[in-house]
């Protein structure tokens, strides 16, 4: 019997994209054959496959149009500002009649979508292929938007008409909960997420519709770490939702080339210092720091006295990488603290066991990439889901969340304070223990693969087998 075949349809934001990766390489593992959709220079910029699953797992670019107000080249959500991202929405949507053929030719027995992509909906009615949606976010954040009926029309109006609706969990939770945002958060995301833009219509009607049109939704997750969510989910929706487990990165699988050159130089400096004891300091390239913003996460691991190794994109407003940081800043950290520029090999970096902790800005991947081995969280959110996921965390005990002010900026004295309670101070013992704990369920192979991965896959060909 033929492999059951499966089309992967992510957004294209990087954030998405490696997600849909990882769980395409999963299924792979797990005898599902997948062709993984995305266009021809955001395939370039992914990992590659890995040799074993090179004939389970084939990329198909499919060029993007050119759009008014797109940049050219501009193919995911990093490479423009966010005011530009409604035009690569407007972009994204013209795939819809190369990828409507290419299920065809392929002969998909699946196809697994993410949530902007609503007109998948379309293509698979008229293909009478089966569609999932698969959430890269946490279910606590996917339950917060809440069902449809909230998310369009009167039902919106009544229950999400204004941003400080976001700023307490909504009536169907049914139990207490910190998961919300602060209103200097939702006064953004309400008007991006419940807004119309250049496509023609909101994120909100676009998830609404893929809920509506899926068989069942599937999310980067697992019941020992948010098991009432996922529970919440199926009681407020009339679908279900299967966890696939958390996805989490192969180290073996990232670039090469750590050994040599400046990378050579900074393990070697990880490998003189006291297990558990540096901060790695990442934010991704998503969020576009300000001066100040910068600035005071710097005076901010100063105060702290504890090692750290900073990864730092250069920002726009930088013209060298010497300008992204306060005068003076490299040589009186000289032998306490690394700011390296550019890529960092992130997954390496983690597993050295100097590693103890980490200032990062919550997004959902680099906490699984995190409490995968253990370390104590220190969380500043900035866009989209991080707010929520901080709120999680610090709920569970699993991290601390660096004081702001009313309008979102924050001080070098809270973010030290935040640092030093995480790893060194008596108040963050909780949070060190509890990290530790969570290794054992985000470290578990066998859970996540074997039977997470394991059981959907059986479902997707036993279904496949039955439609």
């Amino acid at each position: 019997m033929a492999a059951v075949h499966v089309v992967m349809l992510p957004w294209l934001a990087f954030g998405h994209m490696i997600p849909f990766l990882e769980f395409s390489k999963a299924l792979a593992k797990a005898g599902v054959r997948v062709t993984y959709v995305s266009t021809p220079r955001n395939i370039k910029r992914l990992p590659h496959i890995p040799e074993g699953l090179k004939g389970a797992v084939e990329f198909v670019a499919l060029p993007l149009q050119a759009v008014d107000g797109l940049p050219d080249g501009a193919e995911a959500t990093v490479d423009i500002p966010m005011d530009k991202i409604q035009y690569l929405k407007v972009a994204y949507d013209l795939l819809k009649e190369s990828f409507r053929q290419l299920v065809l030719a392929r002969s998909a027995d699946w196809i697994i979508t993410d949530f902007v992509a609503d007109w998948t909906v379309d293509v698979s009615q008229e293909c009478s292929i089966p569609l999932i949606s698969f959430s890269v976010y946490t279910a606590a954040a996917v339950c917060f938007l809440g069902p449809p009926k909230y998310l369009t029309g009167e039902g919106q109006k009544e229950l999400r008409g204004t941003p400080e609706s976001l700023t307490h969990a909504p009536e169907w939770f049914g139990f207490k909960s910190a998961v919300a945002f602060r209103p200097f958060e939702a006064a953004g995301l309400h008007s991006v997420f419940y807004g119309n833009n250049a496509s023609g219509r909101s994120d909100a009607e676009r998830v609404a519709k893929v809920h509506k049109g899926s068989r069942l939704c599937c999310i980067r997750s697992c019941m020992e770490y948010e098991g009432e969510f996922i529970e919440l989910f199926e009681r407020i929706s009339d679908k279900p939702m299967i966890p696939v487990g958390i996805l989490a990165p192969e180290q073996d699988q990232e670039k090469s080339g750590t050994a040599e050159g400046s990378w050579a130089e900074i393990f070697k400096w990880l490998d003189q210092q006291d297990p558990k004891s540096v901060i790695f300091v990442g934010f991704g390239s998503e969020h576009k720091f300000t001066k100040e913003q910068v600035f005071e996460i710097a005076f901010g691991l100063e105060l702290s006295r504890l090692p750290f190794l900073w990864a730092l994109r250069k920002p726009d407003w930088a013209v060298e990488d010497s300008d992204a940081l306060p005068m003076g800043f490299m040589e009186r950290m000289q032998g306490k603290g690394i700011v390296s520029f550019g890529w960092a090999p992130q997954l390496e970096i983690l597993a050295h066991p100097s590693i103890g902790g980490s200032l990062f800005h919550s997004g959902w991947g680099s906490i699984i990439e995190t409490l995968q081995h253990g370390h104590s969280l220190v969380v500043l959110p900035f866009i989209v889901d991080q707010g929520l996921n901080a709120r999680q965390l610090a709920a569970k005990g699993l991290a601390i969340e660096v004081e702001r002010n009313e309008d979102g900026s924050f001080t070098r004295e809270g973010v030290a304070k935040a640092l030093r309670d995480a790893m060194v101070e008596e108040k963050g013992k909780g949070i060190r223990v509890g990290a530790r704990k969570a290794a054992a369920v985000f470290g578990d192979w066998k859970l996540h693969q074997e039977h997470y991965i394991g059981e959907f896959a059986e479902y997707l060909t036993n279904e496949s087998t039955d439609k």
